[in-house]
Parts: structure tokens; C-alpha cells; sequence
């Protein structure tokens, strides 16, 4: 398959770059592959095992003028991030990236007492090793002056929901992989920062948030805005650090959890 889309064509902040969203089909990373197509730029929509929700996201993209395509690879396996990286190339052309958005998580509803080994590991292998492994791959793609954007959570910050510590950990050591690969990569103009959701309301936490009034509204209360968050109000912050306009801006931790933490 050759190069894919005409960047010539579009317009908008981000018109000409490339960008790879993790886990883009779905929930908050749906919202963002939108957004960054919106603002102009090509959007690689990285799926692991949800082909349809990719090809939604990808189709409401091209409906509304964008462009995208779908890209599958499982994470957090050995060679995953090499082979998800060869897949990239071969459908971009080799074209390069301009935007790395480390989003594919996975999460966890047992607590500390409860919690496998085994379901640790995977944890950690998704979470964690598998956005340091995208980014040592991808700094062969990626332009000097590009932008990599990891979604961490609030709950790298507070213990708001102690239950989910594994997951929080998880999160915490992706900040200090933040904070540390933008001195690294400095030099370059590249630009590295977490953004920390709150409670969002996706098709991952829908069964969570509407299993009663009593329920939505708990989840609420947490932020200081008194609602739920939505996936556009995270994409907007990350389309915001992908573009121009955030140059000055690295090593950083963006809240994006409406005033839920202490």
C-alpha cells in the first residue's frame, strides 16, 4: 500500500504532520485521533484488537474531511513496539511521524490484596513498558520538533481510589518516563508531557457510571466542576501540546481531571 493521504490538501494548526494515537478507536483516544485529524494532521489510529471501533474512527474522520487509517498491533509483548513501527512504515511510505500519542491503556478493579502476579505484569507491559518501547523506536521516525503525549491519570497523583494502586503505579512511572525522556530528547526540540484525566465518560467506564443516579452522581462529586469529564475536553489539551503554540512547554504534568484531586 502506498503513502496514504494528501497533506497538501488539508488545513488547519497541524496541517502536514503525522500523528500515531495508541488505542485511538475508542474512548479518549477516539476523541483525540478526532480532534488532531480536525486540526490537519494524518492520523495512524492504533488498535490492538477492536478492528471495528478503528474503522468507525477512522470513517468519521474521512466523513468529515480528515484524514486517517487503521493500524493493528497488540502491546506489551516482546517486539510488539518494532513491529507495530514496521507496520507504520509500510503503510506511510516511510513518511516519518510528527506526533506520538502514548494513549492504549489498560486498567484493573482488584485491590492490593487480590491483585495477580500475572495480572501485574500485564498491567505493567501495556502501561508502562510498551509507550518507553514505542518511543525508543519511534525516534528514528520521529522529526526534530516533534511532540510526544502521554496519557497519564490523576491517580498517578492522589489516592483518590487506592483500590486501583496497581494501575495508579502503572501511571506514576510513566510521569517520571515524561519528565525524564524531555531532558533527553531536548536537544532535538522535541517536546514531551503527560496529560491526567479524571473521570471521563467513554464506552470503558459507561457500565461503571450508569449503573445507577447514585453512581453518575458519585463520580461527579469528584471534580471541582461538579461532572463528568468528556473525551473531547482531554483531546483538546493534547491537541493543544501537539501543536506550535505549547513550544515552551516540557517535562510537564497537565491535570486534566476538572479539580478532582485534594
Amino acid at each position: 500500500m502506498g503513502a496514504l493521504g494528501a497533506t497538501e490538501q488539508r488545513s488547519g494548526k497541524l496541517a502536514g504532520r503525522t500523528a500515531l494515537v495508541t488505542g485511538g478507536g475508542r474512548g479518549i483516544g477516539r476523541g483525540v485521533s478526532e480532534r488532531l485529524a480536525r486540526d490537519g494532521a494524518r492520523v495512524a489510529v492504533h488498535y490492538g484488537g477492536d478492528e471495528e471501533a478503528a474503522r468507525k474512527t477512522v470513517a468519521a474522520i474521512e466523513s468529515a474531511g480528515g484524514s486517517a487509517f487503521p493500524l493493528r498491533q497488540e502491546l506489551g509483548g516482546p517486539g510488539d513496539a518494532a513491529a507495530l513501527w514496521a507496520e507504520f512504515d509500510r503503510l506511510t511510505d516511510g513518511a516519518g511521524l510528527d506526533i506520538l500519542v502514548n494513549n492504549a491503556g489498560i486498567g484493573t478493579a482488584a485491590p492490593f490484596a487480590e491483585i495477580s502476579e500475572q495480572e501485574y505484569e500485564r498491567l505493567f507491559a501495556v502501561n508502562t513498558k510498551a509507550p518507553f518501547f514505542l518511543a525508543q523506536e519511534g525516534l528514528s521516525r520521529l522529526r526534530d520538533g516533534g511532540r510526544i503525549i502521554n496519557v497519564s491519570s490523576g491517580l498517578s497523583r492522589a489516592a483518590v481510589m487506592p483500590e486501583l494502586i496497581a494501575y495508579a503505579m502503572t501511571k506514576g512511572a510513566l510521569d517520571v518516563f515524561t519528565r525524564d525522556l524531555s531532558k533527553t530528547l531536548g536537544p532535538r526540540g522535541i517536546t514531551v508531557n503527560s496529560v491526567a484525566p479524571g473521570i471521563i465518560d467513554t464506552d470503558g467506564t459507561s457500565a461503571m457510571l450508569r449503573a445507577s443516579d447514585e453512581a453518575w452522581a458519585a463520580a461527579a462529586a469528584h471534580a471541582a466542576l461538579g461532572r463528568v469529564g468528556e473525551p473531547r475536553e482531554v483531546a483538546d489539551v493534547v491537541s493543544f501540546l501537539a501543536s506550535d503554540d505549547s513550544r515552551w512547554i516540557t517535562g510537564a504534568w497537565i491535570d486534566v481531571t476538572g479539580g478532582s484531586l485534594p
